[in-house]
């Protein structure tokens, strides 16, 4: 099926390219407000693949040099499939989609002193002029100003335990709602409530599938208990769906979720534990909102001995590498 699509003639489908991407996403003059990089900005120009990464598994994921280390390497993954990696964050005020090294040192460098930014904070850190580091909704919405339609990350925030009573939902799953980019991550977090989530995903109209199973994985690992809707069993089937829910102009994202290979997760029985227990103590410390997610991750990661967080780094590379596949099959093919 994918050699057929890529028998096309290479003039005439760059010609269709060209004329049609401005048809990902809605049009903008982003230009007056975002900086994209060079190598960005002439791969879009141009109908070459092209992946955003988010920035704040850069600046709260992990410690320096790590998480330059892990920045470097998802972003090799991406290039060696053929696709061009954007990262996206704000450098002092200014939104940036594509990083280059002296960039990424400095962001890495800067951890959490860059502020955690969700597509709520958008305004408030570029008028400051501040560094922020984007969560999925905020690389979600600069990746649609642009034309990105491809956006790779570990794992998406969702509905929190007790979200029924506190209303704490993230803002990443309203963002799937009504931004027209495709996310590919390992699932949700076991810290959340994923049954809650999937059915606010539903609600908000997000086709949700996952890739060679019916099975949602919970990110640290491969099942959670909860089945999806759609599957899809290669790069092509993702390319296919990504193509049919932009063509309708549904005008929400599409989330695929890529389980973390099974010799490579955590113990889903020692994470679990552990999760209730790191739960506990946030709710001792009464730590809530964003907070409480960097709490728990950090406490997981501690308490397993750095078990989680060996899953979460594993996941996101494997995330790259497939996800690096279906934009090379959504962009070779007649779809764009």
């Amino acid at each position: 099926m994918a050699s057929s699509f890529s028998s096309s003639s290479s003039s005439a489908t760059a010609v269709k390219r060209l004329s049609n991407l401005s048809n990902h996403l809605r049009p903008t003059n982003s230009n007056a407000v975002v900086k994209v990089s060079a190598e960005v900005s002439e791969a879009l120009a141009s109908g070459r693949p092209v992946v955003a990464l988010e920035s704040t598994i850069i600046s709260h994921g992990m410690p320096y040099p790590q998480n330059l280390e892990t920045a470097k390497e998802v972003e090799a993954i991406v290039k060696e499939n053929g696709a061009v990696p954007a990262t996206i964050a704000i450098l002092d005020g200014l939104p940036c989609v594509g990083l280059n090294v002296e960039e990424l040192e400095r962001l890495a460098q800067l951890g959490k002193s860059a502020q955690k930014t969700a597509r709520r904070d958008i305004a408030h850190v570029v008028a400051t002029k501040r560094n922020g580091a984007t969560t999925v909704s905020a690389t979600m919405f600069f990746a649609a100003m642009v034309g990105i339609p491809v956006f790779v990350t570990g794992g998406i925030g969702g509905v929190h335990r007790h979200g029924e009573c506190t209303m704490d939902i993230s803002s990443d799953l309203t963002e799937l709602g009504r931004t027209p980019v495709a996310v590919v991550s390992a699932g949700v977090k076991s810290i959340l409530d994923i049954p809650r989530t999937l059915e606010y995903l539903e609600t908000q109209g997000v086709c949700v599938a996952a890739y060679k199973t019916y099975e949602f994985p919970a990110f640290f690992t491969e099942t959670s208990g909860s089945k999806v809707p759609c599957r899809v069993d290669s790069p092509e089937e993702c390319a296919w769906l990504i193509d049919a829910n932009r063509k309708l102009n549904l005008g929400n994202g599409v989330l695929i979720a890529v389980p973390i290979p099974k010799e490579h997760s955590a113990s889903g029985s020692l994470i679990e534990s552990v999760v209730q227990r790191a739960l506990t103590e946030a709710r001792e410390k009464n730590i809530t909102g964003n907070a409480e997610t960097t709490f728990l991750l950090a406490r997981v990661s501690e308490l397993t001995g750095g078990a989680s967080l060996a899953s979460r780094l594993y996941s996101e590379e494997q995330i790259s590498d497939r996800r690096g596949q279906g934009a090379i099959d959504f962009y070779s093919s007649d779809y764009c």
